[in-house]
């Protein structure tokens, strides 16, 4: 099992941070256009299953996966959205991307007097934190070509 990347999105869709670990293969595109790309997908997912649920969604959009990795969605009340691309054997992690939120972000990044909020994130107390939690998983690993 692998943890692939970690984006951190603010609530307009600025790329505040993103981390990589095992992923192999690169998008072929600058790292501004892939994060562009993937918020405006995750826009997409969250408005068709907003619309498209039968039932009234009380926490949205969760996860997706394809036939080579899952994405991992989270998003604070405050619109700071976590994604997080695993490989296929990795559960659901809503509760691993709060705990990020909660435990790294929020004690690195919201209450650091140092960091401005809604500007890509240059703290590397917070880069290195964030860096020990996920190596830290119980399904963080390299994963086996």
């Amino acid at each position: 099992m692998t943890v692939h990347n970690l984006y951190i999105f603010d609530r307009n869709g600025t790329c505040l941070h993103y981390s990589e670990w095992n992923r192999k293969k690169q998008a072929g595109i600058s790292k501004e256009e892939e994060s562009k790309l993937m918020y405006g997908m995750l826009f997409s997912i969250r408005s068709f299953v907003s619309k498209m649920s039968p039932l009234d969604m009380k926490e949205g959009f969760l996860s997706f996966q394809t036939s080579r990795y899952k994405l991992h969605y989270y998003e604070t009340p405050t619109g700071i959205r976590l994604v997080m691309n695993t490989d296929l054997s990795v559960p659901n992690c809503r509760d691993i991307l709060h705990q990020i939120y909660s435990t790294v972000y929020v004690e690195c990044v919201v209450r650091n007097p140092l960091c401005v909020l809604g500007e890509t994130l240059q703290s590397e107390l917070f880069t290195s934190r964030l860096d020990t939690f996920i190596r830290a998983l119980p399904f963080f690993g390299v994963r086996a070509a």
